[in-house]
């Protein structure tokens, strides 16, 4: 069924009565169940909003009940001891229950204005959201929402669900569609691009021609986005269960390449299908990780992304005479520093992510006690699954991983016999050590 998002931002919803969805009480976190009651009874509006609304119409189990009110931050604050506010540019309420927050906001209005030094708002000169806590009732705070999907209401009161812009109908006919004008949408917040990309990787849901189209000519603008934003926007976009899907709307759309340029030119380059490979692999790797409840970390995948590149400027180092390792490990720096400036790698993954990929090159050494030294690293499983995956992609020879397999199954003192140099072999040489001058 097509229809048209209304014009009007002061259209009433349709209420959907309780025996006319799906959605249930019993599917609801016992914690929102709490906060949407004890608001209810202090007199407040309540409803379970957006994400978890929509997953629990689809008869998924959401993975976050988020919550609207009229009740003030402070008035949050003040009913729930076990929340605190955050947030500057939105302001809001987590209330925290052991490991569960539940995520609690006030109504926001929508204001047509650039300056008013009277209210809680500031945008850029390109339209771009920088502050927003003008606060407002329900039919204004809906056209603050962004698709159509996530639009959706869900009331204490009387367990109703809340449409204002055909967000059941499009749920049912898999439509991601935005609220109000595409482009000035995508203008306002450019991570709204990489969330259309994410929800119809994970949702399966098919674009809307006029949500869609702005996709393929705003990509730059994630370039005025803070790199450590859109670090967390990637997290989402990988590490959730969908990670093949999203890669392959991100290439399809030319997002990918503002977030990981260097990986978008390597995968460009027609020699490199081993990479192409690799890169695909990785990324259904992580998936059916995520899928069968293991952990997975972003070092790894962004190891896989930044590796081409590393392997290819390392390469040209060496053939300025730097030494193999030396040249792996420069590289290895020149690419992280040069990928912080779109999508910024905090160091406690960056630095594992280097000794993950420089390890890459010591595996390739099958003697004496660096090969003891390196199993022992820990690092080396990391290191280990990635190589897998190389010879997989066709990136690396079998026999070292063979090498590997054989020396990780052993106990220590077999692994110590399989690396000694054979009777009549040289193991690696040392260079001799540099004795220092006594002072004259």
């Amino acid at each position: 069924m097509n229809h048209t998002v209304p014009s009007t931002r002061h259209a009433g919803p349709v209420i959907v009565p309780r025996p006319d969805h799906n959605v249930s009480r019993s599917q609801i976190s016992k914690n929102a169940l709490r906060v949407l009651y004890r608001l209810k009874e202090s007199g407040y509006k309540a409803f379970l909003v957006g994400g978890g609304v929509r997953d629990l119409l689809l008869g998924r189990e959401p993975k976050d009940f988020d919550i609207v009110t009229d009740a003030l931050p402070e008035d949050v604050r003040r009913l729930f001891r076990n929340s605190r506010l955050i947030g500057r540019r939105f302001r809001l309420a987590h209330v925290h229950f052991g490991r569960e927050i539940i995520e609690v906001a006030t109504f926001r209005a929508t204001r047509d204005m650039e300056i008013d030094e009277q209210l809680d708002r500031k945008t850029d000169a390109g339209g771009r959201i920088l502050r927003d806590n003008v606060y407002g009732d329900i039919d204004e705070d809906v056209w603050r929402r962004d698709f159509t999907c996530n639009a959706l209401y869900y009331n204490i009161a009387d367990f109703s669900i809340w449409d204002y812009a055909g967000g059941v109908q499009d749920i049912l006919d898999g439509t991601m569609r935005l609220l109000g004008e595409p482009e000035e949408r995508y203008r306002e917040d450019p991570v709204r691009m990489l969330r259309a990309v994410r929800f119809a990787a994970k949702l399966g849901f098919r674009f809307d021609p006029a949500t869609e189209a702005p996709l393929l000519t705003l990509g730059d603008l994630l370039a005025e986005v803070p790199a450590a934003r859109l670090f967390d926007e990637s997290l989402k976009l990988f590490l959730s269960g969908t990670a093949v899907q999203s890669y392959e709307l991100l290439r399809h759309y030319g997002l990918f390449r503002h977030l990981f340029p260097a990986t978008d030119r390597a995968l460009d380059q027609e020699e490199n299908d081993s990479f192409r490979s690799l890169l695909l692999k990785a990324l259904e790797n992580t998936d059916e990780r995520v899928a069968s409840g293991q952990p997975v970390t972003p070092m790894f995948l962004l190891g896989v992304f930044l590796w081409q590149p590393a392997e290819k400027l390392a390469a040209t180092l060496r053939e300025s005479g730097d030494a193999p390792m030396q040249a792996m490990i420069e590289a290895c720096d020149t690419v992280l520093r040069a990928q912080q400036q779109h999508v910024s790698i905090p160091r406690r993954f960056g630095t594992p992510m280097r000794e993950m990929m420089v390890m890459q090159l010591r595996m390739r050494n099958h003697h004496g006690r660096r090969a003891l030294r390196l199993v022992e690293h820990p690092r080396f499983r990391a290191g280990f699954d990635f190589l897998r995956l190389r010879v997989a992609a066709g990136d690396e020879t079998p026999d070292v991983l063979e090498f590997w397999e054989r020396l990780e199954s052993m106990d220590p003192e077999h692994r110590r016999a399989a690396v000694a140099p054979k009777r009549g072999e040289r193991g690696p040489r040392r260079r001799p050590r540099r004795r220092k001058k006594k002072p004259t």
